[in-house]
């Protein structure tokens, strides 16, 4: 079965179970709305452009957030795996910091930034930038140590062996990397757009629950959800399938 055809059934099936949970009545129609009731408020954010104005605050922040920790979390990776003794110094500590919860950032963020939108920035950052690390270091480690003698020997020396041979042989460790740090820095921005009501889909989340509208808190859940898996898909699910038939692991159709 094609990857839409099952996403379908699968999104079919949570209609069927989420209806049949209100037909049983095991809530009140207002704890747990409908899901006529949230198609009915997420075409009011939607037409009201609620949804449009948030969502354009919360892809400014990811996308800058997410770029600065793939930038230093590449950079960091690859200073790791090529320097023993910044991998001695450092290691350690990236592995504890990507352990740690990105929530944990927010009190030293709002010390150091205040309210406002450097702290969103930082907790973002930080909470994917030592997945993606990690990540990066573990790929170029893992390279048989062949392709490096090998391209020494021909000639590759600096930029020129990292950009022709070490990069390229971590590339499905990399992608790996980045679509973790992904996940990380979306979650840890949805947490941080709650905790700061900034304009953003966290803030309209916010709102959801302070007005006890529980139909427009799962109407701002499904548009996160389907923010997330539309940059999975779109990006991440592309780019491996790329790789994956350029190195041969797939055949193309």
């Amino acid at each position: 079965m094609a990857r839409w055809k099952a996403g379908l059934v699968s999104a079919a099936l949570l209609l069927l179970c989420w209806q049949g949970l209100c037909w049983a009545g095991l809530w009140p129609r207002y704890v747990f709305p409908w899901p006529a009731d949230v198609a009915a408020t997420l075409w009011r954010l939607i037409s009201t452009m609620e949804l449009a104005v948030a969502l354009l605050h919360t892809v400014k922040r990811i996308g800058l957030g997410f770029g600065l920790s793939a930038a230093g979390g590449l950079l960091l990776g690859l200073g790791l795996s090529r320097s023993r003794t910044l991998s001695d110094l450092l290691g350690p500590l990236v592995q504890g910091l990507q352990s740690m919860p990105s929530i944990c950032w927010y009190p030293l963020a709002i010390l150091w930034f205040g309210w406002n939108e450097g702290a969103l920035l930082f907790v973002t950052t930080a909470g994917a930038l030592f997945a993606v690390a990690s990540a990066a270091e573990s790929g170029v480690r893992n390279i048989p140590p062949g392709y490096i003698r090998a391209a020494a020997t021909m000639g590759a020396r600096g930029w020129r062996l990292y950009t022709r041979v070490v990069l390229p042989a971590a590339l499905p460790s990399l992608l790996t990397g980045l679509r973790l740090g992904w996940s990380f820095a979306w979650r840890s921005l949805m947490a941080g757009e709650l905790l700061f009501l900034n304009l953003g889909l966290g803030h309209l989340l916010a709102m959801g629950r302070d007005l006890g509208d529980a139909a427009q808190v799962m109407a701002v859940i499904v548009a996160i959800l389907a923010v997330g898996v539309l940059v999975d898909r779109a990006c991440f699910s592309r780019a491996e399938a790329a790789v994956r038939l350029r190195f041969g692991f797939d055949k193309a159709a």
